[in-house]
């Protein structure tokens, strides 16, 4: 159509004006300046500035893939006692709250369910940024797919099923450009937000079960250093999980997010003197 959308609405760049003699080159090329490149660079800029001063807030807040993976870990961990197939043994059966987690075969039926019907809603929702969606859903409720469309739905369903069964957090670590760019801009500033850990009171962590640890959907440490926590997504989970666990005990949590020189700890491991907790 020679033009971007927004919400459903052209976004005119003036490609078709200029095919038909009717827009000059000049005007075109101030569009493609202020209403393409800058925006999108303006965008692209907010989200390593946000990710420089607090971390992978797009990923553990935003990023839908990272809502499966929190869901999925949920379910797999109620069906085989492990967060994904690839953890070594079975995480413990108490949770931070003190309940017991109850794990049961049948759940790999939700699992398997959820995993292949969001890969199916998620390849149409792709199939319809480069075909309009009127066209897309019409033809998917009425069975008159065409075989581009049909092949294309199929394979990327098969991609994201086994994406949500077997990789998740992986495709996260390892596999995610966008997170990649955030996890670079977030090293890179000494003083942006992080777990910190109140290494005083890490006697208190012999009689947990390093809940903290277990909770952690992408599969880090909280309480190690920054940059074995590269890939973090700032969800906080550690931090709720260590506050159920210390709170049965009439104390204060040991994890808590911290910025500038509390921050600074996560790079040396050392304490710099300054009192964080």
């Amino acid at each position: 159509r020679n033009n971007l959308i927004l919400f459903g609405q052209d976004w005119d760049l003036g490609f078709t004006g200029f095919q038909y003699g009717f827009t000059p080159s000049s005007e075109v090329i101030v569009n493609l300046i202020f209403k393409a490149f800058l925006p999108l660079a303006s965008a692209g800029l907010l989200l390593i500035f946000v990710a420089w001063r607090w971390g992978r807030l797009y990923c553990g807040w935003l990023c839908p893939h990272f809502t499966m993976v929190e869901s999925l870990n949920r379910l797999m961990l109620h069906a085989t006692g492990k967060p994904t197939l690839w953890e070594k043994a079975p995480l413990p059966l108490q949770q931070p709250s003190g309940e017991i987690l109850r794990t049961s075969r049948l759940y790999w039926i939700p699992l398997l369910l959820l995993s292949v019907g969001m890969a199916v809603v998620w390849a149409v929702a792709i199939l319809t940024y480069a075909i309009p969606p009127d066209v897309v859903y019409y033809n998917l409720l009425h069975w008159q797919l065409t075989l581009p469309q049909f092949l294309f739905i199929t394979v990327v369903t098969l991609v994201l099923a086994l994406d949500f069964i077997f990789a998740r957090h992986l495709f996260c670590r390892f596999g995610c450009s966008v997170g990649l760019i955030q996890g670079l801009a977030w090293m890179a500033n000494r003083s942006a937000m992080t777990i910190g850990f109140n290494r005083k009171e890490a006697k208190d962590c012999h009689d947990c079960n390093n809940a903290c640890d277990n909770i952690c959907p992408m599969r880090l440490k909280p309480r190690t250093l920054k940059r074995k926590m590269f890939t973090c997504t700032q969800c906080g989970e550690c931090i709720e999980a260590c506050i159920q666990v210390e709170a049965q005990k009439g104390k204060p949590g040991l994890l808590k997010w911290v910025d500038g020189e509390c921050a600074s700890h996560k790079i040396t491991g050392k304490d710099h003197g300054k009192d964080c907790f």
